[in-house]
């Protein structure tokens, strides 16, 4: 199985030649990116990714933006999930993160959602991968496993940081069983998160060992379903970003980490990590035959 690194876009203004260089140098495949709302701009996409040669997901949010306008109803967010796989299919995806739902909706309002998303998904052919992150349906990994109970055909994306924060602890009791969501996980998207905080400084601060050594076990358990599948691709997006997330020194607001060395970090450090869980996979699994 192979490990397919996707580069995010949140935050990135430039020019697409020197995108594509950067991907290119770093092992990026493609770019994960908002789809845009103008059909003249998906042309444009199209275009500059076709001429860089990058593959894409197009990140799509059922609300409207990440947080939804809480005006809208189950059918507003099926109705722009239904417009959005078709702009996402004319610019060439590869498939959809959407960003579903609201966060504030009860638990039946949440099935009728997804059990909706998922039909209009199924019928196009287009994979739509649902991530979880807070103010959305997926905010808690509580609600999310009753979802997952009622509609169990969903795939997800696996931006795993956002759960620490909302129940303020690494999730590694013996009683926090997310097997039955890992096993759904469609994508991750890798950023590291901690107890206060959806972003830590940076992830290779030993101060932080703990909740990096965390979520590299859960994706390990995404890549051991995968490959148990017979995927031959597992794809994965550094996703450090800007917008409150980077750490700000106070009164200069200054950044204290680059966003894209961070993220050029995680993509090596998740090129290894990915090559080591191979071969002790493969080791195991070899030693382990009658």
């Amino acid at each position: 199985m192979r490990l397919d690194l996707f580069r995010s876009l949140w935050g990135w203004t430039g020019d697409w030649s020197r995108c594509g260089a950067e991907c290119r140098e770093n092992g990026f495949v493609g770019v994960e990116a908002r789809l845009p709302a103008d059909p003249f701009a998906r042309r444009a996409l199209k275009a500059s990714l076709e001429n860089e040669g990058l593959g894409y997901i197009a990140v799509v949010f059922t609300g409207g933006d990440v947080i939804p306008d809480q005006r809208w109803s189950v059918a507003q967010h099926c109705d722009r999930l239904a417009e959005a796989i078709e702009g996402a299919r004319s610019v060439g995806a590869r498939f959809i993160n959407v960003l579903p739902g609201n966060d504030r909706w009860p638990l039946a309002q949440q099935v009728a959602f997804f059990g909706q998303a998922q039909a209009l998904a199924e019928a196009s052919g287009m994979i739509c991968s649902f991530e979880i992150h807070r103010a959305t349906a997926l905010y808690s990994p509580w609600v999310t496993l009753d979802v997952i109970a009622q509609v169990p055909n969903l795939r997800f994306t696996a931006d795993l940081s956002h759960w620490v924060v909302v129940c303020e602890r690494l999730l590694d009791d013996p009683a926090d069983d997310l097997l039955p969501f890992l096993t759904r996980v469609h994508h991750v998207q890798a950023r590291v998160g901690y107890d206060q905080g959806p972003q830590v400084p940076h992830p290779a601060a030993p101060e932080y060992a703990k909740a990096l050594a965390w979520h590299q076990a859960m994706w390990e358990t995404v890549w051991a379903t995968h490959r148990a599948d017979g995927r031959d691709v597992t794809t994965l997006t550094p996703e450090f970003g800007p917008d409150g997330y980077t750490h700000l020194l106070p009164f200069t607001r200054a950044p204290i980490a680059d966003t894209w060395e961070l993220n050029r970090w995680m993509a090596r450090s998740e090129r290894d990590h990915f090559l080591e869980w191979s071969e002790r996979d493969h080791f195991t699994a070899w030693s382990e035959t009658p």
